[in-house]
């Protein structure tokens, strides 16, 4: 698949079939990940694939609030993103420069992630709407760790959508602001 028809392709999925997904393909969504760049080759991240349905279900329940999520309690696999400390050089980077490096490197590491299951016709969505303090509980996640994404993989049921932008003259230009 051209990188251009993958980019159009990759969406966020709120329905998925009552089919498994293949741990083979979750490691290569994984290894995606961990190819993506990050500052001062950090690597700030670990990613915590669950498939367990017992634990499934307590992730989805942490997930579900407000009315937000309520896909979650079909989705056969749920990964949560979380924040390692970055590197002394990175860390010293971030400080200097006043931007949180880490926070970059989580966003391309999860969008390796999610372009790799496009490219397998699975389904992602990245979720920021959660209770953290459950899923840390749920998963064992030190308290000195943040949580700071879910993503929920499987096979879409639902077709790909048309995607809607701003015109690209209104995003960008040449040479000045």
């Amino acid at each position: 698949m051209e990188f251009s028809e993958l980019v159009l392709k990759r969406q966020s999925d709120r329905k998925y079939a009552p089919k498994t997904v293949d741990r083979e393909d979750v490691v290569k969504c994984l290894e995606a990940a961990r190819m993506a760049p990050s500052a001062c080759n950090s690597q700030p991240w670990k990613f915590v694939a669950v498939d367990d349905r017992a634990k499934l279900v307590e992730l989805s329940d942490a997930a579900i609030g407000l009315g937000m999520n309520k896909f979650t309690v079909q989705v056969p696999v749920l990964v949560a993103v979380v924040q390692e400390p970055m590197n002394m050089e990175a860390k010293a980077g971030s400080v200097v420069k006043d931007k949180d490096y880490s926070m970059m490197d989580l966003g391309m590491a999860v969008e390796h992630f999610c372009l790799q299951a496009a490219e397998l016709g699975l389904g992602t969505c990245i979720m920021g709407w959660f209770d953290e303090k459950r899923v840390k509980k749920i998963l064992g996640v030190p308290r000195s760790r943040r949580v700071q994404l879910l993503i929920a993989v499987g096979h879409p049921d639902a077709p790909t959508r048309n995607k809607i932008r701003k015109p690209l003259e209104e995003i960008s230009s040449w040479n000045s602001y």
